[in-house]
């Protein structure tokens, strides 16, 4: 909920305007000379200072210019929060309220009109979901206690048919709204979930206008859809090499069998260490029979210890590489892995068979591919 809550408050749409941008803020109940700060935000490199003005008279402004729609956050002097607003060329206008910041009124540019129009929608889906959180709580801790196995599943259920909504009307947005830079964005968080619908994103992105494709998340869509399609199901695996705990060099040709699995995990994520055991009997079980692992670790630089600590302790005496590069490994990125653990199945010939498979779904596809 906090990716959608965030979406929410980040969707923007594009404009252009050569004058440069002007923000009017009004706001009642702070005094004179309490400092106003217009912070860039990003997911990757987080916030950086853009401007600081004072409030005069209840009112601030911030002047500048900008080559494209950006994302910046608004807050206040000794004041907890703040709120998301779309810095582009234009002027834009911004009612707020000091005790309620995140509904902040923003207008004058389509990209903010537009924002407000979005998250007036998801905020009627929200408002849902708090309802139904309110009306069940008890009900829920209650099954809780009993270990009334029947009404928590039932319940759960209801709440995820609730979260669909937002998807539901994520993709309406998108269709109805082809020059749209919210949709953009839309459909770049729909690529950066850990196993995204390929085709449907390439429908939506193909949709869109030029002029929104040619903007910098338009071209990292493209740059992204690009790079799955070389990992996709059907493909020929990318080869790869990188070093070994013991620092030498292997290679995934190197480590094929008759059914492998590319393992992404790395010693910190506590998902990959829990889902560890199945893997080792999994391998135990049918490595007689033709089946390999290679292990790929986002680890840390500097942290080879624990990446091999790691391994030993998990009993994972299969092939391991890893750059030690974290996000940045440049195997993971061959592989577009946006989240861990993400595994590969390919079968004799390197071709990709499955992806993100575990439990007893994993285990039936590695005996089917054996069995051939």
């Amino acid at each position: 909920m906090k990716k959608l809550a965030l979406l929410a408050l980040t969707g923007i749409l594009f404009s252009c305007n050569s004058n440069g941008y002007k923000i009017s803020g009004e706001i009642k109940g702070l005094a004179d000379g309490t400092k106003v700060f217009l912070e860039k935000r990003d997911l990757i490199t987080g916030i950086t200072p853009v401007d600081t003005v004072k409030i005069e008279k209840g009112k601030f402004t911030f002047e500048g210019e900008t080559k494209e729609p950006a994302i910046h956050g608004i807050r206040f002097e000794n004041i907890n929060g703040g709120f998301a607003i779309v810095v582009e060329n234009g002027n834009i206008d911004a009612i707020i309220n000091k005790d309620s910041l995140g509904k902040a009124k923003i207008s004058g540019t389509y990209n903010n009109e537009e924002l407000m129009k979005y998250n007036a929608e998801m905020d009627k889906i929200q408002k849902k979901l708090n309802d139904f959180q309110g009306k069940n709580m008890a009900t829920m801790q209650a099954a809780q206690q009993k270990k009334d196995t029947v009404t928590i599943k039932r319940l759960q259920k209801e709440y995820i048919n609730l979260t669909k909504e937002f998807t539901v009307k994520n993709e309406e947005y998108i269709q109805k709204n082809p020059k749209s830079f919210l949709s953009v964005v839309l459909i770049e968080g729909m690529l950066n979930q850990q196993d995204p619908q390929v085709e449907k994103v390439k429908k939506y992105y193909d949709s869109l206008a030029d002029e929104v494709k040619m903007t910098s998340p338009g071209k990292k869509i493209k740059e992204k859809l690009d790079k799955l399609k070389t990992v996709e199901v059907g493909q020929k695996a990318p080869d790869f090499s990188g070093p070994t705990p013991d620092g030498k060099s292997i290679s995934l040709k190197q480590s094929l069998g008759k059914v492998t699995i590319v393992d992404f995990w790395a010693s910190w994520c506590t998902p990959c260490r829990k889902e560890n055991p199945n893997v080792v009997a999994l391998y135990n079980e049918f490595h007689s029979k033709g089946l390999n692992i290679i292990g790929v670790s986002l680890d840390r630089e500097g942290e080879s210890a624990k990446w091999k600590e790691a391994i030993a302790k998990d009993k994972l005496i299969w092939n391991h590489v890893s750059n030690l590069k974290f996000w940045d490994e440049p195997i993971a990125k061959q592989y577009n892995i946006q989240s861990i653990p993400a595994t590969f199945i390919l079968d004799k010939n390197g071709i990709i068979v499955a992806k993100n498979l575990s439990g007893a779904e994993l285990r039936a596809k590695i005996t089917e591919l054996l069995a051939k």
